[in-house]
């Protein structure tokens, strides 16, 4: 392979790239905890987004809380992981690896 035909490609991944960070940066996920007594929402990039915690969940002890809110960023982090993998797969399919 030449090397502007490498140049080449790599400034295509590079714009695909972009544009799957972009996406992510706009997909939200939301993990759930408690049967929904405690809801975290994050993008694609894991920035939080929102935390809703029930009336009943919030009257409980601070471990209970902590509990759930730490289930929920799990379920949230495992979906934006799975986003992740799908959106940037997409965008590198079919691009030939350097040996």
């Amino acid at each position: 392979m030449d090397m502007d035909s490498f140049m080449e490609q790599a400034r295509v991944l590079q714009d695909k790239v972009a544009a799957a960070q972009a996406l992510l940066d706009k997909t939200v996920v939301r993990g759930i905890a408690e049967g929904g007594a405690c809801i975290v929402s994050m993008t694609g990039k894991y920035d939080l987004k929102d935390l809703k915690i029930s009336e009943e969940l919030a009257s409980r002890d601070a471990a209970a809380i902590t509990a759930a809110v730490a289930a929920a960023f799990r379920d949230a982090k495992e979906k934006a992981d799975n986003a992740i993998d799908r959106v940037m797969g997409e965008a590198t399919a079919g691009m030939p690896m350097p040996e």
